[in-house]
């Protein structure tokens, strides 16, 4: 990567009169910005569908795009909505905030009101749509059988034939829910018009686009039930062990994600070719993709099935360059970074290494005075990563009022920290002028947000995810301070 910078906002955080970010108005606006600021990147979080807990992290699809995002504006202006009809909906009172009750709630409904008016008028062009998209059918299907099925997970589906994926069952719910295969087929189809359209803006602009993949898909998907056989499953496809994190000094009983797990022995046999498949699904969305849990790939926590923490899981081996090596030599042109943080044991690092790929840093970590950090910007090479803090931390300003005062006063010293120019702004400094070849900061570093700005707390099941960005609070004057720092440290 040249050196450059970016800014962390997901699409749910940007303004809307509609409860929830959208691929609309604000979304150019926000590349505009970016733009003006000096910005070559936009990172985002994944754009998939979120089921129980709102998290993009656990989707029903890798390849899906969320309907939440479709903005309902450009439905309107092209003729397949009722402007008024939407003003009348109660989208949440909190414009600071996603209300995912009410948008569950209401944003189906009225998107179905645009699916019949233009499902009947796009039927060709959604046919072509699905037939570049070979995941489809398989996504719009379970969509419509979860529905069918009061949205329970396909573990609980009680037709054993449809969860196993029988032919004769699958010919019988594809013809029976035929209306609603349509409908969930369509909203992919005006997802990516306008994600298509967006990103074309982006680009034009100079700006690239930078998105995550999850290491795992959720067991609640698309992905497992129609290709179970690369999945770590038992007897009537169960999982035997799923995924997790070993307790550590943050989580005294780790993380239970509870993913279900991959049999990399049977997607080796196959070439990799599940993980070539979403890598290309990914890169049809991202210019840069970022690995999540990357360290997973040499090992990772296997936590027995119905375990209720994550303490009792064991390290198992993963693919390591074995996989990394198809998909740097599939995808060479592709950027790919790794997330590797968390406990790296020497092989984490060796595989880092040898795949090549720039690795993170983050500076919330590097000031811990217990023990000697590689997050400090002084031990960098230029193959990193750069951030203030990501979707899973503190804010900065949450991070000052709540760290050990000692690791707090570390980082006034070891960057100069001081009033006058903002704790915030002292920290955005630190990692502009390092040595990283990308920096990226969270949108509400930006602003000084304190702990109302926080994204995501892990291990927390409720509240994140929820955050958004004000009408007007990306303003010209904020640009321009973000280009002055861009343009001294050779980022622009």
């Amino acid at each position: 990567m040249d050196r450059n910078s970016g800014i962390l906002l997901h699409i749910s955080s940007l303004p809307s009169p509609y409860g929830i970010g959208t691929l609309g108005r604000e979304a150019y606006r926000f590349a505009s910005f970016l733009q003006a600021a000096g910005q070559k990147y936009w990172q985002l979080l994944p754009l998939g569908p979120t089921s129980y807990g709102d998290s993009p992290y656990q989707s029903f699809s890798t390849f899906a795009g969320n309907p939440y995002f479709i903005d309902l504006d450009l439905l309107a202006e092209d003729g397949l909505l009722d402007k008024d009809q939407l003003e009348r909906i109660d989208w949440g009172t909190n414009p600071r905030r996603v209300d995912y009750g009410r948008i569950y709630e209401s944003r189906f409904t009225v998107l179905k009101a645009a699916f019949r008016k233009g499902f009947p008028r796009d039927r060709e062009a959604v046919e072509a749509f699905q037939e570049k998209n070979p995941w489809l059918p398989n996504y719009a299907l379970y969509m419509a059988v979860k529905k069918h099925f009061d949205m329970r997970s396909w573990l609980e589906w009680p037709d054993e034939d449809i969860r196993l994926r029988k032919p004769e069952a699958l010919e019988k719910y594809r013809r029976d829910l035929r209306e609603d295969v349509d409908f969930f087929t369509y909203l992919q189809y005006l997802f990516f018009r306008q994600w298509d359209a967006l990103r074309d803006y982006i680009h034009s602009l100079g700006i690239k686009v930078i998105g995550d993949l999850p290491i795992y898909v959720a067991m609640d998907s698309a992905d497992v039930w129609a290709e179970p056989e690369f999945f770590q499953l038992g007897e009537g496809n169960v999982p035997t062990e799923v995924s997790g994190v070993p307790p550590d000094y943050f989580t005294a009983d780790g993380q239970l994600w509870g993913n279900p797990l991959y049999d990399y022995d049977r997607m080796k046999q196959d070439g990799y070719g599940w993980w070539i498949r979403r890598v290309e699904g990914a890169g049809r969305l991202f210019d840069v993709i970022r690995i999540d849990h990357f360290r997973g790939l040499e090992s990772y926590w296997a936590v027995p099935y119905g375990e209720t923490t994550a303490k009792n899981g064991y390290w198992r081996k993963g693919p390591g360059m074995d996989l990394v090596g198809v998909l740097t030599s599939w995808f060479p042109t592709l950027k790919i970074i790794a997330e590797d943080l968390g406990f790296l044991t020497p092989e984490v690092k060796k595989l880092l290494e040898d795949s090549g790929l720039p690795g993170m840093k983050v500076l919330e970590f590097a000031f811990d005075i217990r023990e000697p950090s590689n997050y400090l910007p002084h031990t960098y090479d230029r193959n990193c990563v750069c951030y203030v803090g990501t979707h899973d931390n503190e804010t900065v300003m949450q991070w000052r009022a709540c760290a050990d005062r000692s690791d707090v006063s570390m980082a006034r010293k070891y960057l100069g920290l001081n009033d006058a120019e903002g704790f915030n702004w002292g920290m955005i400094r630190g990692g502009m002028s390092s040595i990283a070849d990308t920096f990226v900061v969270q949108m509400q570093d930006c602003l000084g947000l304190g702990a109302e700005g926080r994204m995501n707390t892990p291990g927390k099941p409720d509240g994140n995810w929820q955050w958004r960005l004000l009408p007007g609070e990306a303003t010209p004057s904020l640009a321009k301070k973000l280009r002055e720092y861009a343009k001294i440290y050779g980022r622009i």
